[in-house]
């Protein structure tokens, strides 16, 4: 069984190791600030947003595409904290 830690530590992971440098400068960013704050039910769904091809997940964040439901609320979060983010560099 994956430890607390362990689930944390491959989260961010995944989220600096996309595979697509444009995801990774967002998500990593955002899971090094967010990810310890989640409770179970949000951990769970950010596991599977990051099953979801980068280029879904690219246009999702930028707003130029519709996220599925179960994550639109997620990827509100993530773009505006990466609209912020850009705006403060």
């Amino acid at each position: 069984m994956e430890t607390q830690e362990a689930r944390l530590k491959r989260l961010r992971m995944r989220s600096w190791r996309r595979g697509t440098k444009e995801m990774d400068l967002v998500l990593g960013p955002w899971a090094d600030v967010h990810l310890a704050g989640l409770g179970e039910e949000a951990l769970v769904l950010y596991d599977g947003l990051l099953e979801e091809n980068d280029q879904d997940l690219v246009l999702w964040v930028m707003g130029t595409a519709v996220p599925p439901d179960r994550f639109a609320a997620m990827i509100g979060q993530i773009s505006d904290f990466a609209r912020t983010r850009l705006a403060r560099a």
